[in-house]
């Protein structure tokens, strides 16, 4: 009996001894996983240790320049391995390759992000994901200032640098591997795919929420945004989209490799591999071994100089393939969106810069675009419907065309501030206005990139009231999805009738002017008033219409008016 009860007790403190023993290791990798972020700028990731740097005063820890993975030219992006010691993250990394004035910068390996987080023991932060501007052509992770970004939402900021231009988009048949992702051509939305997985795996090592991604980007990387809506290949990557003066691009698959032969046929012919340009063309849009193998060995810096001075047509370099795998065959007429909480963002100045400094009136100064009366009413025709087109595109148009397949809820709003001569002066509020990228300074408090044509006019109670707001609005969004709470004007989503609901944004010398409006524009309505403008005679204005207006994003309607719809790839 006492040998029972002694083995009866053996057990049970066996038992015991088991139990204490999973506990306790269920209790150390509980503390593992809610202790790898420690606060330091040395931290460790999947991959391994990132030495970083301190930045805004030590409000905010900075690591630059960390690959999130690795790519070969016309490939998908390959996951990285662990490398040895400690990496330094205190410098900028690679940017793509694009041309800066005469000179091709940059390399075709480009794959790294930057990561800017408050310097604080918080964790589980939302994380916003930025994608750069630049036509998908130029730019870099540096577009913004996200050490203040990060400050101001209290949350995590990672900028990404991808491949850009002809080595982001080839979809040349040559270039086809039997992989669906590579053939796609669209290797800038597989390399931001690939930074995602890459965020939100090491999400916990910077103290962020890897349930809690806000993708968000800025013009290209706007429209870049609104693709990954409706691509299949970014279904869960991430739960929240800004998308800064986006707008709805794609182009066709088959049109885009026409112009890809069109602008490589001379390279082919400058190297006597064909005698022509039409034959190199033809040879081009082969899927010979031999036109691989020549493309393959041209240079880096005679491809980055192909199709550039885009100005936001897609005809001079097509981008975001339909293809039927990263983006469907429909464009965005699909009824499958990857349906999350969106913002969008524009400004009522939109194509300001590009009308100013198109070859039409670049070669006038300032003031006399002002004074001479024949160019200042050219200009001001352009600056009324150039902005009002971009505007309606880059916000309202894409809101309208989703509201019946989109689950989820929209919410667009447009800046007005920069429009005042009392505010800005007679010169840049008629020039300039609202312009492309005048959210930047809003968010961030910092003035750079073209809002620097402005940049004396932000010192002012009322735009730092404005921009109080603002971040308020985004940094709600970023954390639950909704930009309200109590003492802001409250912003109405967009409603399945169609109300439009756009939130207004601009401020007089003292204080923000926030208000919600129901009005909308349309495509038919601005067609109209250029129909029965007068203040130009019709051969000036058709020649406006026929060489400045056209072939943009937002001008397909007008184009299809003056059926001048050659080179148009995009799909609607």
């Amino acid at each position: 009996m006492k040998r029972k009860l002694r083995i009866l007790l053996f057990l049970l403190v066996a038992l015991l001894s088991f139990n204490l023993s999973k506990e306790v290791v269920q209790a150390r990798t509980i503390v593992k996983a809610v202790s790898l972020y420690n606060n330091n700028i040395l931290q460790e990731t999947k991959y391994g240790t990132l030495q970083g740097k301190l930045a805004e005063n030590d409000k905010v820890l900075v690591w630059e320049g960390v690959p999130y993975a690795k790519a070969e030219r016309w490939k998908a992006p390959e996951t990285l391995g662990k490398w040895d010691g400690i990496f330094d993250a205190t410098k900028s990394g690679k940017v793509g390759v694009q041309l800066s004035g005469k000179d091709v910068i940059g390399d075709e390996n480009c794959l790294n992000l930057d990561i800017f987080r408050p310097n604080t023991l918080e964790k589980n932060l939302p994380i916003i994901v930025y994608i750069h501007g630049g036509n998908n052509q130029s730019g870099t992770s540096k577009e913004i200032n996200p050490e203040k970004l990060a400050v101001n939402t209290n949350s995590i900021v990672i900028s990404v640098n991808y491949r850009l231009g002809l080595f982001g988009f080839n979809n040349l048949p040559s270039l086809k591997t039997g992989n669906k992702l590579e053939d796609s051509g669209n290797y800038t939305l597989l390399d931001i795919a690939k930074s995602l997985d890459w965020v939100k795996e090491n999400a916990d090592y910077f103290g962020g929420n890897g349930k809690n991604i806000t993708i968000s980007g800025f013009s290209a990387g706007g429209r870049d945004v609104m693709a990954m809506l409706i691509s299949p290949l970014f279904k869960d990557k991430f739960q929240k989209a800004i998308s800064f003066s986006g707008g709805m691009t794609v182009a066709d698959f088959g049109e885009s490799q026409k112009l890809f032969a069109k602008a490589i046929a001379l390279l082919v012919v400058e190297d006597k591999v064909k005698g022509t340009v039409e034959e190199a063309y033809k040879w081009l849009l082969t899927d010979k071994k031999e036109v691989r193998d020549y493309l393959y060995s041209l240079s880096t810096d005679r491809l980055g100089k192909l199709m550039t001075n885009a100005g936001i047509r897609m005809n001079v370099f097509p981008h975001l393939f339909n293809d039927g795998v990263v983006l469907p065959k429909d464009g965005f007429s699909t009824k499958n969106y990857n349906t999350v909480p969106l913002l969008m963002v524009t400004g009522s100045s939109e194509f300001s810069l590009f009308g100013r400094f198109d070859s039409y009136f670049a070669k006038y100064d300032d003031k006399t675009l002002l004074s001479d009366d024949l160019k200042a009413k050219e200009y001001a025709f352009v600056y009324e419907y150039g902005n009002r087109m971009y505007g309606l595109f880059n916000a309202q148009e894409s809101a309208e065309r989703m509201l019946s397949v989109y689950e989820n809820d929209i919410y667009t709003c447009d800046f007005d501030w920069g429009t005042s001569s009392e505010i800005n002066g007679e010169r840049t509020a008629k020039l300039y206005g609202a312009l492309h990228g005048i959210w930047i300074p809003f968010l961030t408090d910092n003035v750079m990139g073209a809002s620097g044509l402005i940049k004396d006019s932000f010192n002012n109670d009322g735009a730092k009231d404005l921009t109080k707001i603002f971040t308020s609005y985004v940094k709600n969004f970023v954390w639950n999805g909704n930009p309200n709470e109590e003492g802001l004007v409250k912003w109405n989503k967009w409603e399945k009738s169609g109300i439009g609901n756009q939130l207004l944004l601009n401020s007089d010398n003292q204080k923000a002017i926030v208000k919600m409006a129901t009005e909308k524009d349309s495509y038919d309505k601005i067609l109209a008033d250029i129909k029965n403008d007068k203040t130009l005679d019709e051969k000036t204005k058709l020649n406006i219409l026929n060489t400045v207006l056209n072939g943009r994003w937002f001008s397909r309607g007008l184009d299809t008016e003056l059926n001048n719809m050659q080179g148009w790839v995009q799909v609607k």
